[in-house]
């Protein structure tokens, strides 16, 4: 038996569950590197394109039963929960000894609830949500924050450095949702307050470019308002990398998750109402950038842009 077959042979076989936005480029990019993949969507024509990268369609049943190791990528942590639980689910049909890698931004409790029951039927369970953007995902240069044993690490640790470029080992099960949640909460909050300061500046008349050199040259600056803007609605382009209704999801999965840990979040709370207010403004499916048009729009202020060049 050759060289490249031995490696085929001992190679683990990795079943994958979700293909949106995220999860589709990340699936991707696992098929180009060599793993063999079977998929799973709810969407036929996502389930097409990974099959051209010769990846093999599956229901939830198969997959558990075929692959050592079951990603999920999944929107919230009722379908999460459904796919992994649910009678005809991965728990339902997994075999002993494989590892549920999810990499979906869920609550905690549901987390850590799905790795006790997965332990229960001998199959390890590894949180590790995605930090990034979905044009990171298609490039391969996701982050990971990864929650888990050390040995259930260094099994998921190949496919992690197919689909991204940075890995955090946070800790045991649920640090890594953990991790994102805090994580989530500083990147979201910044929209609204870089909203509302843009927003003032085109208010009293300021040329946008001289503000944002001031700001980037003080303790003001963060990475949305330096990075991800200029690229983002700043040039006229709010399609989403991440949605306004998927950043207040997070929010609402931060304030429940402090207030079970007893930690007050007013700040948290004021972002999600104006999060709220952008979505019945109709912004729900934009980029969070856009968050600065809801609020001009809400107030009748001419939209920040930067000249084309």
């Amino acid at each position: 038996m050759s060289r490249s077959n031995k490696k085929e042979e001992h190679m683990e076989k990795i079943g994958f569950i979700g293909l949106g936005r995220m999860g589709r480029p990340m699936a991707s990019n696992l098929c180009r590197k060599g793993f063999r993949l079977s998929v799973n969507d709810i969407n036929p024509e996502a389930v097409a394109e990974l099959e051209l990268l010769q990846a093999s369609p599956a229901t939830i049943a198969e997959i558990a039963q075929r692959s050592d190791i079951i990603v999920t990528m999944l929107p919230n942590s009722s379908i999460v929960d459904q796919v992994v639980s649910q009678a005809d689910g991965i728990l339902a049909h997994a075999k002993r000894g494989s590892l549920i890698l999810d990499m979906s931004t869920i609550d905690p409790d549901t987390t850590d609830r799905l790795a006790k029951a997965a332990a229960v039927k001998g199959v390890a369970f590894v949180d590790a949500p995605v930090g990034r953007l979905a044009s990171h995902a298609d490039r391969g240069e996701s982050l990971f924050m990864v929650g888990g044993t050390v040995q259930d690490f260094e099994r998921v640790k190949p496919l992690l450095e197919a689909m991204g470029s940075t890995i955090y080992h946070c800790g045991d099960v649920g640090t890594g949702t953990r991790t994102k949640l805090v994580n989530n909460f500083l990147a979201v909050a910044s929209c609204q307050m870089n909203a509302e300061a843009l927003a003032l500046s085109q208010r009293f008349g300021l040329n946008l470019e001289r503000t944002l050199d001031v700001l980037y040259g003080t303790t003001a600056v963060n990475g949305q308002l330096k990075i991800a803007w200029p690229t983002k609605v700043l040039v006229d382009d709010i399609e989403p990398g991440f949605t306004i209704d998927l950043a207040h999801k997070d929010l609402t999965l931060i304030i429940d998750a402090a207030n079970a840990a007893k930690v007050p979040m007013p700040m948290a709370a004021a972002a999600r109402e104006a999060f709220s207010t952008a979505r019945a403004r109709g912004f729900g499916g934009k980029d969070f950038s856009a968050m600065v048009d809801a609020l001009c729009d809400l107030a009748a202020i001419p939209k920040p842009r930067l000249p084309t060049k």
